[in-house]
């Protein structure tokens, strides 16, 4: 990509990350309702991390490759990371219509399982994007912007099933059959997906490779799986310090939010509410307000991305120390969900866990992305991503289940507790970060 890159308008930055709209439609309809169609399949809440696992574990594969394959990628037409978008949203459409017309545990976990590959596919070449097209001074802003987008994502998506019954479509349904206020908020979801990604598609130009003949000389050398394999193994071998730390307050940081994701529905719904049968309307209720108040923390994280773009575009920040105090607020969220009294305190607790959201989804990458060399912007952004789903992995694998039964109890609720100090530990390991290149704007 050119050296010389121009600083760029809002909208200019708008348009080229608006596919994060979509891409969030996908990430927030699954996060906020693959568990209640689980439950609806009749999955024990015990099990459902496990059914989450094809997912994180599909993205340790395929985040790297992708990365790596856009990085070599150059068409005058087509450019580099679109062709990823397009391929990514394609498959998500079709996982995201369909999944809550599972009849089955399997094919629910399948739909998932396609589902998180094919937004990978198309998530981690938005985050190279930004990087491609930005000058460093212009980073944290272009990913605050992000931020903004997928706030505005996650709010809408996660209150479409609510939306929904307040129109009149039923929330309830017979034993092992998805509402469909649910079924109506996926295709929505699918076409939101599909159009917004398309938008940035057609709205946005790649900058070419500096050298093209340099570019094709390097490709031609190091052609082929094996080749590609070995350059993916030893860019893991060989990332950047900053990366290593920054991995750190990944791995507590995703820990906690796939804990939210597996266990928000039953926690809430029988903590709160005390609904447990899901086939009642008292639970199919609840549900819909999990998803009203997890909206919630999309809406918050919008606005404290459009404060952060707006001081990121005054001032310089500090990325770090921003990020611990984002995250240790998001953390006492989580765990305020356990003494709260009346469900509408929730919004506060949700409120909370925005600031740590927003912040999730820009200042990591804006610290990487001031770390890593301009070319292998893709595959470090793959590979970086490993530390996103190493974590859920574990989570799945009964990392969740065995932590919060030991430290706190058997109850279900204590899953949030164990959210919230997961996130106070990935606050305090920014104090890892040492590299001003990285940590100030």
């Amino acid at each position: 990509m050119t050296l010389n890159k121009k600083r760029l308008s809002f909208w200019q930055i708008w348009n080229m990350s608006f596919g994060f709209l979509g891409i969030q439609f996908g990430f927030a309809l699954q996060g906020g309702f693959m568990s209640r169609i689980f439950q609806t399949l009749g999955a024990d809440k015990d099990a459902i991390p496990f059914l989450w696992i094809a997912a994180p574990l599909t993205g340790l594969l395929v985040q790297p490759i992708v990365g790596y394959l856009s990085d070599r990628t150059w068409h005058p037409k087509f450019g580099r990371r679109k062709p990823f978008f397009f391929v990514g949203a394609l498959f998500s459409t079709v996982a995201l219509f369909f999944a809550p017309y599972s009849s089955a545990l399997w094919m629910a976990a399948g739909a998932l399982w396609i589902l998180d590959a094919s937004i990978n596919i198309s998530m981690e070449p938005f985050r190279a994007l930004v990087a491609d097209k930005l000058p460093d001074f212009q980073r944290s802003y272009g990913f605050v912007v992000q931020t903004l987008i997928i706030g505005i994502g996650t709010w809408v998506a996660s209150n479409l099933p609510w939306m929904m019954t307040q129109i009149g479509v039923p929330n309830t349904a017979a034993e092992g059959v998805v509402p469909d206020s649910v079924k109506y908020a996926f295709a929505i979801g699918a076409l939101v997906l599909f159009s917004s990604i398309l938008y940035t598609i057609l709205t946005t130009d790649e900058y070419p490779p500096d050298d093209l003949d340099e570019f094709e000389r390097e490709k031609s050398k190091n052609k082929g799986f094996f080749s590609g394999f070995g350059e993916i193994v030893q860019n893991i071998a060989t990332m950047p310090t900053v990366m290593k730390q920054l991995g750190v307050v990944q791995f507590f940081s995703w820990f906690a939010f796939f804990t939210m994701w597996s266990f928000a529905t039953p926690a809430i719904t029988e903590h709160i509410f005390g609904a447990t049968d899901t086939t009642s309307v008292e639970y199919n209720n609840a549900a819909d307000s999990v998803g009203n108040y997890l909206g919630t923390y999309g809406l918050v994280s919008m606005f404290y991305a459009l404060i952060l773009a707006f001081v990121a575009s005054k001032v310089k920040i500090n990325r770090k120390l921003l990020h611990m105090v984002s995250l240790m607020a998001g953390g006492a969220g989580f765990i305020l969900i356990y003494f709260i009294s009346e469900p509408w305190m929730l919004h506060i607790c949700f409120s909370l866990v925005g600031i740590a959201w927003a912040s999730i989804l820009s200042m990591p990458y804006a610290m990487l992305s001031s770390s890593v060399e301009p070319k292998k912007m893709g595959v470090y952004m793959g590979i970086f991503n490993m530390f996103i789903v190493i974590p859920q992995i574990i989570a799945a694998l009964g990392g969740v289940n065995f932590l919060y039964k030991i430290l706190f109890g058997e109850a279900v609720i204590n899953t949030m507790l164990l959210a919230g100090t997961l996130l106070i530990l990935a606050g305090l390991s920014n104090l890892l970060i040492t590299d001003r290149t990285a940590t100030h704007d």
